[in-house]
């Protein structure tokens, strides 16, 4: 199945730069390190709630890689929401 990058969704998935993000933040990297650019991006923003801001980043790309994303992917990236959670002194589920 090819990618339609010629919806703004498909753009932004294709290229995280698109969010204000780092290339490849979500390609590579731990959970760790995947929460520490996105809270960077979210700051760098100065959005009203850097900490929504962030979560909603890593929410759309796991929803938009949806059944393209590997199970161990999709695990790290799950990792990162804890992450987030921790890093802006958020409960963390589960």
């Amino acid at each position: 199945m090819t990618r339609n990058v010629n919806k703004w969704s498909g753009q932004i998935t294709e290229h995280d730069s698109a969010l204000g993000l780092e290339p490849g933040v979500f390609a590579e990297g731990n959970a760790k390190e995947i929460a520490a650019s996105l809270k960077h991006s979210a700051e760098a923003k100065q959005d009203a709630d850097p900490y929504r801001s962030a979560m909603s980043m890593l929410d759309f790309y796991i929803n938009r890689a949806g059944k393209n994303l590997s199970s161990s992917r999709r695990q790290v990236l799950e990792e990162a929401k804890d992450e987030l959670r921790r890093t802006y002194g958020r409960p963390v589920e589960g």
